[in-house]
């Protein structure tokens, strides 16, 4: 296996993250040349509505899948919150690598917090989730729709389109870029995104070689915190229409997950959390998440 293609995205930040995977695969298996293929999804192509009224976070994945499913990529990298619950039955989830900080960032003008915004300020985000938890912070905010990649929202701000934006911290350190952050959120405020922070790498279930040269960079801690919550998304039915957060921890020896659910026009708020002793168990962490989404879901 001298050579394999990635398949990613050619957005900043996706490079940004396809090539610091990369770099770590290359360090683990110097025989390997990797080559990048670059793709546009829809998702990428259509940045002037919400991904709600367009399909979803799966609108980031299809041709990517497409080009692995053709063979034209043998992997792909993809930030874990933009990976439904349910992929293609022929392609595998093979590596969850180290998880990078999963909270959201406010970026304001003036660097200002969330609690010294001006009164009715605006705050550019086409997250459900996200207004949703900063709205119960800040009753008074107006939301508009915000999307496009991490820099353009940013200039977004600096350009006074909008008053602040919330993005995610991890990518922004993947940028070199946290120093735009005026205020990190604690989860207490905006719990983040299930899989925020993470990466998955995405493959044929039938290339067994690769998947066990991927296995080397998995990190087992983050791969079962990221079961528990993708196992809340996928009992939630959560998608972009769908205001839904989760968030699981380890805390010494137990596991803690938390998350959020409301109806699609945001009433109806429910929170809820769960607890299991710790275990390097995917399919323990799956069944905290299944309990703690049926609980949410028939509240």
């Amino acid at each position: 296996m001298p050579k394999v293609v990635v398949a990613t995205r050619r957005s900043e930040l996706a490079l940004a993250q396809c090539r610091m995977f990369v770099r770590a695969l290359v360090s683990k298996h110097p025989d390997l040349q990797v080559e990048e293929l670059h793709v546009v999804t829809t998702g990428d192509r259509i940045v002037d509505r919400p991904l709600s009224e367009i399909g979803g976070k799966g609108l980031f994945l299809k041709e990517i899948e497409e080009a692995l499913l053709a063979g034209q990529a043998d992997f792909a990298v993809h930030s874990l919150k933009d990976v439904p619950p349910e992929i293609h039955p022929d392609l595998i989830i093979g590596c969850v690598p180290v998880r990078e900080d999963p909270r959201d960032v406010l970026v304001s003008r003036g660097g200002v917090s969330l609690a010294d915004l001006p009164q009715g300020a605006t705050l550019g985000t086409s997250s459900l989730r996200r207004a949703l938890e900063l709205g119960r912070a800040r009753s008074d905010l107006r939301f508009v729709p915000l999307r496009g990649n991490v820099g353009t929202r940013i200039r977004k701000v600096r350009d006074g389109e909008v008053d602040a934006t919330i993005l995610a911290r991890a990518g922004l350190v993947r940028l070199g870029l946290e120093g735009e952050a005026s205020e990190i959120l604690e989860p207490e405020v905006c719990l983040p995104a299930a899989g925020q922070g993470s990466l998955a790498i995405e493959l044929r279930k039938s290339d067994g070689a690769l998947a066990e040269r991927l296995r080397a960079l998995e990190d087992p801690e983050a791969a079962v915190l990221a079961r528990a919550e993708r196992a809340v998304l996928a009992v939630v039915e959560g998608d972009c229409k769908t205001p839904v957060a989760a968030l699981a921890e380890r805390r010494g020896s137990v596991l803690y997950l938390r998350a959020v659910l409301a109806d699609p026009d945001g009433t109806r708020p429910r929170r809820d959390e769960a607890a299991a002793e710790w275990a390097f168990d995917g399919e323990r962490a799956a069944a905290l998440g299944r309990e703690l989404g049926l609980r949410l879901k028939n509240a």
